[in-house]
C-alpha cells in the first residue's frame, strides 16, 4: 500500500452516482483536477476525486521517482478507487489515460472517461509526429524529461499544454507545479513493450480528443476510439490541458452529460 495524495471534494447533499476518481497525466499531479474540475462536479452534486500518483504531488516516492513503472501507477488507482464508496467512473488525462485503460482491463468500474489521453500502443508515433509538427517543443519535453522543468523553456510548454487563448500570467501558474516524470514509465509506455491487454469490449469508454492538442492530435485520438471500439469526442478551441483551458466548463459538461447518461443506463 502506497501512501497516496488523494483530493476529493462532496457535494453537499446526498452525492450522485457513480463517484468519479480523476487520474492526472505525466509532470503533474492531483492538483490539475483541484483548480477547477473538481469543485465543478461537487457543485453538480458529484463525489469528486483525484490521486497523485507514488512519485507526484504529495504521494509519497518523490525520491524514488525513477523507480516506478506504469504497473505502479495502475495499483495506485486501483488503490485509490478501493477507498471510495462504489466503483468509480475513472477520468484520466494524457499518460494518466494510459494508467485508466489498464485499470480497466483489470477491474470492473462504472467507465472510463480517456481526455486527451495516450493511445493504448504507446508513445512512438505521437512522439516522432512531434517532432515534425513542432522540431521546438519536441527538443523542450525531451530536456523536460532529461533534465527536469527547471531546464526548459516555459513557452514550449505554454505551446504544448494550452491553445493561444490561455493567458500567459494563468498559464505560468499552472507551470510552477510541474515535476520530474519517473523515466522508467516513459519507457514503458513509450511504443517498445508489447500491445496491452484492452479493456473489454462493453466497457463504456468515452475518448474525448481537443482540437488543438500538439501532443496527441486527431488521428491518435481516432486510433484510441477505434481500438476501445467506440466513437471520439472533439473540443474545438482547445489544448492539450483542456482541464485548465478558458473554456474548461464546456469539457466538465460534456464529461457529466455522458457520465449521466452511462449512469441512467446501468440503472435501467
Amino acid at each position: 500500500m502506497s501512501n497516496l495524495e488523494i483530493i476529493s471534494r462532496r457535494p453537499a447533499g446526498t452525492p450522485k452516482a457513480p463517484p468519479l476518481l480523476f487520474v492526472h497525466g505525466a509532470f503533474s499531479g492531483a492538483w490539475i483536477w483541484d483548480a477547477k474540475f473538481l469543485p465543478w462536479f461537487a457543485s453538480r452534486g458529484w463525489e469528486a476525486h483525484a490521486v497523485s500518483l507514488r512519485g507526484h504531488g504529495n504521494s509519497e516516492g518523490r525520491d524514488r521517482l525513477h523507480e516506478f513503472g506504469i504497473a505502479d501507477y495502475v495499483d495506485d488507482v486501483l488503490q485509490a478507487a478501493d477507498g471510495l464508496s462504489a466503483p468509480p467512473v475513472l477520468i484520466g488525462h494524457s499518460m494518466g489515460g494510459m494508467v485508466v485503460q489498464r485499470a480497466l482491463s483489470k477491474r470492473r468500474f462504472a467507465g472510463g472517461v480517456l481526455m486527451a489521453s495516450a493511445p493504448p500502443y504507446g508513445l512512438w508515433s505521437s512522439t516522432m509526429g512531434l517532432a515534425w509538427r513542432s522540431p521546438y517543443v519536441f527538443q523542450q519535453m525531451a530536456m523536460l524529461t532529461t533534465f527536469g522543468e527547471k531546464a526548459i523553456d516555459p513557452d514550449a510548454i505554454r505551446r504544448a499544454m494550452f491553445s493561444d487563448k490561455m493567458p500567459r500570467d494563468e498559464a505560468a501558474r499552472y507551470e510552477a507545479f510541474l515535476q520530474e516524470e519517473s523515466r522508467r514509465v516513459l519507457l514503458d509506455i513509450g511504443g517498445w513493450i508489447p500491445f496491452p491487454v484492452l479493456p473489454p469490449r462493453d466497457m463504456p469508454v468515452m475518448v474525448m480528443g481537443a482540437e488543438e492538442d500538439l501532443l496527441f492530435p486527431r488521428a491518435e485520438v481516432i486510433a484510441t476510439a477505434m481500438a476501445l471500439n467506440t466513437q471520439p469526442v472533439f473540443m474545438p478551441g482547445m489544448g492539450h490541458a483542456m482541464m485548465l483551458e478558458q473554456d474548461w466548463q464546456a469539457v466538465a459538461e460534456r464529461v457529466e452529460q455522458w457520465v449521466s447518461a452511462e449512469a441512467m443506463a446501468q440503472v435501467g
